[in-house]
């Protein structure tokens, strides 16, 4: 009933920026998270950055000082912001959100994942 929508990925060199967004659309009635992950080869997903109602930010130590996640409730779109980009930031990001549908009940959904590649 939510369906998310990621674009933004690519290939970058090291120290590039690049800007993912996440829109989420469905009988959507509001949203109090939006976050994104990420999974590197060969390693199990992690945590990135998160976003809630409030507008408070919070990042995994990696991250910090170089990626910035940001919210356009009107658009119900999450973006996410990654400048110095590192080769070590090379991944499948997923967006994540969560919130209430209008017929009252709670959502969670994930994005199909977009590919960050940075070379050294």
């Amino acid at each position: 009933q939510v369906q998310l929508v990621e674009s933004g990925g690519g290939l970058v060199q090291a120290g590039g920026s690049l800007t993912l967004s996440c829109t989420a659309s469905g009988s959507i009635f509001s949203i109090n998270f939006m976050g994104w992950d990420r999974q590197a080869p060969g390693k199990q997903r992690e945590w990135v950055a998160n976003i809630i109602t409030s507008g408070n930010t919070n990042y995994t130590d990696s991250v910090k000082g170089r990626f910035t996640i940001s919210r356009d409730n009107a658009k119900n779109t999450v973006y996410l912001q990654m400048n110095s980009l590192k080769p070590e930031d090379t991944a499948v990001y997923y967006c994540h959100v969560r919130g209430l549908l209008l017929k009252g009940a709670d959502f969670g959904s994930w994005g199909q994942g977009t590919q960050v590649t940075v070379s050294s």
